[in-house]
């Protein structure tokens, strides 16, 4: 959720209207992300071997471009304003998992100095 927030505000073309829209968007993202990434990920298996794996990006901005296609008020201008805002996303994500242990709790780190 955080991450579409941070797209909308940082990338042109990247529009979100109301809180409950970012919530839904956040929603349909993880399950398009759980159930038809997988699909287009096998599907342009060869094709992402031959880029070394740089055709993930495109999948990724096709999948943030999808939901924005099935929710009103959530629009991308173009190609261009999808990938920012998947790579936008993702680093979110992968910050964001940092701190999420495989309990699925945020784990602290403290360090105690006698």
């Amino acid at each position: 959720m955080l991450g579409l927030l941070l797209a909308s505000a940082i990338v042109p073309g990247v529009e979100i209207e109301g809180t409950g829209s970012v919530i839904l968007a956040a929603v349909l993202l993880a399950a398009v992300n759980a159930i038809v990434r997988p699909i287009a990920v096998l599907l342009t298996l060869p094709i992402t071997i031959l880029t070394l794996g740089l055709f993930l990006l495109v999948i990724n901005a096709g999948m943030f471009g999808l939901v924005a296609a099935m929710l009103d008020n959530f629009a991308v201008a173009g190609f261009g304003s999808a990938l920012l805002g998947a790579l936008i996303v993702s680093i979110t994500s992968t910050i964001a998992s940092w701190y999420i242990g495989p309990d699925g709790k945020v784990e602290i780190l403290v360090i105690r100095r006698d």
